[in-house]
């Protein structure tokens, strides 16, 4: 996400603390969280697809082989 838009959200928590926000604001607020959040589970996402799980049946007592 871009660093302006990572500001305005925060500016727009700040000012929602500090005096409250109007309607137009918490839209724009809500809207720059869902487009936050959704790319957090894109990158999650990926992270998890890209994960390889090597089994190996000759491990014994929690040890790799050498």
């Amino acid at each position: 996400m871009e660093k302006t838009k990572i500001d305005r959200i925060n500016e727009l928590a700040h000012k929602s603390k500090a005096e409250g926000l109007t309607e137009e604001e918490r839209a724009e607020q809500h809207e720059l969280r869902q487009e936050f959040l959704d790319e957090i589970r894109s990158d999650v996402r990926a992270s998890l697809e890209s994960i390889e799980i090597v089994d190996d049946t000759n491990i014994t007592n929690g040890e790799m082989p050498s």
